[in-house]
């Protein structure tokens, strides 16, 4: 674990506060008028998902934390407990729904996901950018209820409720943005 200055911080960066990894996610450097610099950041707990808004000093240090990415496999859900393996080890690991957060209504059996470890402990995962989901639910779309095209809603396999445009039925398969939650396009009809 090295030391960083305020000068080297980035988004992405992650780092150790009072034994808890966060990782950046907004910084801001600022300066009052005949006061010292300092930095505005947003940090997100990698282990519960929390924001939290942390003000340093421009001279502060803080530790950057080692952070492992490996590819896992999500298995199966039992209950509210996710199951996942490792691909480099076959190891499985466990995270509960809450730590997973909004990543669940993306989570589909069999696929790969990037898996944040930090000394020897599963913490998070990170979904790809994009998901392929099918359409299990949606009102048939009417042609003419609108001039500009509109939406509507549609329930996905996973169980997540995006806005769809009209001309998506049952049985399509939709690209998601795991980032936003918006539809992005038809993959199969």
């Amino acid at each position: 674990m090295a030391e960083i200055s305020m000068n080297d911080l980035k988004n992405s960066t992650n780092i150790l506060i009072d034994g808890a990894v966060y990782q950046v996610v907004y910084f801001q450097h600022a300066r009052k008028a005949q006061g010292a610099a300092y930095v505005r950041t947003k940090l997100k707990n990698l282990k519960t998902g929390a924001v939290l808004e942390k003000t340093f000093r421009s001279e502060d240090k803080i530790i950057e934390a080692d952070v492992e990415r490996r590819p896992f496999q999500f298995l199966y859900k039992s209950g509210d407990t996710y199951h996942f393996m490792d691909l480099n080890n076959y190891e499985q690991w466990e995270l509960n729904k809450d730590i997973l957060g909004d990543a669940v209504n993306y989570l589909k059996e069999e696929q790969s996901v990037d898996a944040i470890v930090y000394n020897g402990m599963l913490l998070n995962i990170e979904l790809p950018t994009t998901v392929d989901l099918e359409v299990v639910e949606t009102e048939p779309g009417v042609r003419g209820d609108t001039a500009q095209g509109g939406s509507k809603p549609a329930t996905l396999e996973t169980g997540a409720v995006i806005s769809v445009p009209l001309f998506i039925n049952v049985g399509d398969v939709v690209r998601v943005d795991t980032r936003t939650n918006l539809y992005i396009e038809r993959v199969k009809s």
